[in-house]
């Protein structure tokens, strides 16, 4: 079974590995409509295409100068402007947006489809806008996923799952989020100095019959996992690398450090 690499390096100061190179991922950064976590502008740096979703705009105009404390805020939202906000905009103010547009920033008005969420169409546009690449190349980051309502959480955990063969990862300030495809063994390769040492796995969608780990306080060896039984939660990565090999699709979550 072929491997998928995970790292979590867009978390340090230095450029991600293998990103000069070009052997590394093509990171994008979508932005939606929570709190921004402290380390927004470190991604900012490391992305390529910068997305807010409807009214992850507001996020990005209220949030961001409030990180740079000592520089003038006008000058901050200068400095970080999207290339696109897409969504049915309904949750962008009027002066964020006209404060974008004059900006010279990409709007896309999708008001008419009210079936899929402002985060879908997102990843839709970054695939779309990627569509010559593999996808095992583009990794799409997204703040201000998680720590709201229940149900948007959900429904973000579920553009995981539907777009399975893209390497989507949810950040909030205190954790992240991604999905463990059942058709790859994945290699994770901890970086102890930003994230860790509490973890979980967690089957989404269906049961997982067989799953096994290396790495963790608490090992699973051909272990079935549901809900109603099992789940992997409240785990201690323990190396340097954390292996997993599943039956089902996995949701992996490591806590990220505040320091």
């Amino acid at each position: 079974m072929e491997a998928m690499i995970h790292s979590s390096s867009f978390l340090l100061p230095e450029n991600p590995a293998g990103k000069d190179s070009g052997t590394g991922p093509t990171y994008a950064l979508v932005l939606l409509n929570q709190n921004l976590p402290r380390f927004t502008p470190l991604l900012w740096k490391h992305a390529q295409l910068r997305v807010c979703a409807d009214g992850g705009a507001n996020r990005l105009y209220d949030d961001l100068p409030g990180l740079f404390p000592n520089e003038d805020a006008f000058s901050v939202r200068n400095r970080y402007k999207p290339d696109l906000i897409k969504g049915d905009m309904d949750s962008i103010r009027a002066e964020v947006l006209e404060f974008y547009k004059n900006t010279g920033t990409k709007i896309v008005d999708e008001s008419h489809d009210q079936d899929t969420t402002d985060f879908h169409k997102c990843v839709t546009y970054i695939r779309d806008f990627h569509a010559d690449m593999e996808k095992s190349k583009i990794c799409i980051l997204v703040v201000g996923a998680l720590g709201g309502r229940f149900d948007h959480e959900i429904g973000n955990i579920n553009v995981l799952c539907r777009f399975s063969t893209l390497r989507i990862i949810l950040l909030s300030a205190n954790c992240l989020i991604q999905l463990l495809p059942s058709t790859y063994y994945h290699e994770i390769y901890i970086q102890s100095s930003v994230e860790g040492p509490h973890c979980g796995l967690i089957p989404i969608g269906t049961p997982a019959v067989s799953t096994t780990t290396t790495g963790l306080q608490w090992n699973l060896t051909n272990m079935e996992m549901k809900f109603g039984g099992l789940i992997s939660t409240s785990n201690i990565v323990k190396g340097e690398i954390v292996t997993v090999q599943s039956d089902s699709d996995l949701l992996w979550t490591i806590s990220l450090k505040n320091s």
